[in-house]
């Protein structure tokens, strides 16, 4: 289980997949679009709000292990993965869920310990290549 209830006040502390980073998110319903913002360092990153329900939908939809697949926003995203998904114009969004351009990449490797944290995915911990299934 992760500490914190998801709140500015209260957020939610993570761990990336391998355990490399920490890092924090909480929602902000209120936002316009309404998001998710994750602090790593001294960088803030925004995604969708959405991107928790719609990414446990996928992940139902796909039923079986799938790759994580983290980049950045100038990389290309390996076809089949998270990171792909996050990005893929048939996606909920149309695209992106990330919303601070130039930092709209690593979808795939900050919001499945996010759906782990919360029971709704099963996260592989290895040191490279993890991998997510929905539960």
């Amino acid at each position: 289980m992760t500490q914190g209830t998801g709140t500015a006040a209260d957020p939610w502390v993570l761990t990336t997949a391998p355990g490399s980073s920490g890092y924090t998110m909480h929602r902000d319903p209120d936002a316009d679009p309404p998001v998710l913002v994750c602090q790593v360092g001294s960088t803030t990153l925004k995604y969708h709000l959405s991107a928790v329900e719609d990414l446990h939908a996928w992940l139902v939809e796909q039923g079986d292990w799938v790759d994580l697949g983290a980049a950045d926003e100038k990389k290309p995203a390996a076809p089949g993965t998270v990171e792909a998904w996050g990005r893929a114009d048939d996606n909920p969004v149309g695209g992106w869920y990330g919303l601070r351009n130039g930092y709209r990449g690593r979808f795939g490797m900050y919001l499945p310990p996010l759906l782990e944290a919360l029971g709704l995915v099963e996260l592989t911990h290895e040191a490279r290549n993890n991998r997510v299934r929905a539960l």
